[in-house]
């Protein structure tokens, strides 16, 4: 049997999938990129030649893996028709995209994957395709599995670093699919090992989608206006009260998802954790002192020398709040979780605070008095944008 597989996108990630699956036996690879001329101009680099993916091992070795996509396409119909498998490796806010073009095409024994998914997937998901949406099955990742950059455009990408394991969450369809962890980890390879999780919510909240929110506030939020000589540390310059404010956001997303249980029993969302642990956890090899969130994260060597979002002003840099981690990050993640919160009836102050901060930053208006009736909520992927306003519509995807 030939499996076989729509990546969606054309980027570093679909690069190294593409290069990836392709070269796996009994796998048949379409590369679906809607951007531009995109398609075009990958199939006219590429030639008659194969894709190069270099991937560096974690002994220091480097091992070359050359395959070949059957067809790379910005037509949905040749592409996604009779695909037992799509996966979406592209950003958040191009989802919407992908699903209304796959939308006709779908066949209702797909498995729909997002490699990131972000929070919100499925309820965009569940609202675009329709009545195929209880029939498809639904995975979201929680990241990618590599660091990952094109060497040249088409033809060869690098596989910085590959992930040990990687969390995924599965909603089932009425229609039968392949196997879909067997078949994601038959893809990609022996690492990254991927992990099953409970819950699609675990998922969402586990997102933590107002880190990079707390830490841009922690810095910039009594600031005076006045340029800086250099881009602060990002990681590892945060303070006390920075890390205070990730751990009070991360405890209202475990209040969220004990009082989802407590609600609607059967819902096994226990392995919500706590940022801290969180940590421990995913960088326990890279942490150097770890006996608090603080330390965890300012010691934390994978962090080294990343440094805040600037522009380049007179007299040194600003903050440059349309970095993605305000303008991705709210409206994909913190506004989801909110509106999961409010149909749990959990209030949410911390994470409150730093939606109204930030959304004031990025000139758009989602929170209002404590409400999702913002002008520009229709951008976001909230639940309530989709009319799934209840925790039984959000758990069901049954409005």
């Amino acid at each position: 049997m030939t499996i076989k597989v729509c990546v969606c996108g054309g980027g570093n990630g679909a690069h190294t999938l593409s290069g990836l699956a392709a070269s796996r036996d009994g796998v048949e690879v379409r590369v679906l990129t809607l951007f531009a001329d995109e398609a075009e101009r990958w199939t006219k680099a590429l030639g008659a030649d194969e894709l190069t993916v270099v991937v560096n091992e974690k002994d220091g070795t480097q091992t070359e893996v050359k395959s070949r996509p059957k067809v790379i396409t910005k037509d949905p119909e040749v592409a996604i028709s009779g695909a037992d498998v799509v996966i979406l490796t592209v950003p958040a806010f191009a989802h919407e995209g992908y699903f209304q073009a796959m939308a006709p095409y779908v066949q209702d024994s797909a498995l729909i994957v997002g490699l990131p998914s972000q929070a919100g997937f499925e309820f965009q998901c569940r609202d675009i395709l329709g009545d195929k949406a209880s029939a498809v099955s639904m995975m979201s990742f929680e990241t990618l599995p590599w660091a990952c950059r094109i060497k040249e455009f088409g033809r060869k990408v690098e596989v910085l670093g590959t992930k040990s394991v990687l969390a995924a969450s599965l909603i089932k369809g009425t229609a039968k699919t392949v196997d879909p962890l067997s078949t994601l980890q038959m893809l990609h390879g022996a690492e990254p090992v991927f992990r099953l999780a409970k819950h699609f919510l675990e998922m969402l909240i586990m997102s933590y989608s107002f880190v990079h929110p707390a830490i841009l506030y922690g810095r910039w939020g009594s600031w005076d206006g006045k340029p800086v000589p250099e881009a602060p540390l990002f990681y590892q310059g945060i303070d006390q009260a920075t890390a205070d404010m990730l751990t009070a956001c991360s405890n209202e997303c475990k209040e969220v998802a004990n009082a989802i249980m407590a609600a609607c029993p059967g819902n096994d969302l226990s392995d919500v954790k706590d940022i801290y642990q969180w940590y421990l956890e995913y960088y326990h090899e890279d942490i150097t002192d770890n006996h608090d969130l603080y330390h965890a994260i300012t010691t934390n060597k994978s962090y080294k020398g990343l440094v805040h979002p600037v522009k380049a002003v007179d007299g040194g840099v600003a903050p440059d709040f349309g970095n993605r981690y305000l303008t991705e990050d709210i409206p994909m993640g913190m506004i989801v979780f909110k509106g999961v919160a409010l149909a749990a009836g959990v209030a949410i102050p911390n994470n409150d605070k730093l939606i109204m901060w930030a959304q004031e930053k990025i000139g758009k208006e989602y929170l209002v008095d404590g409400a999702l009736n913002g002008k520009d909520v229709a951008t976001t992927r909230c639940p309530q944008r989709y009319g799934f306003s209840t925790l039984n519509s959000i758990l069901t995807g049954k409005k």
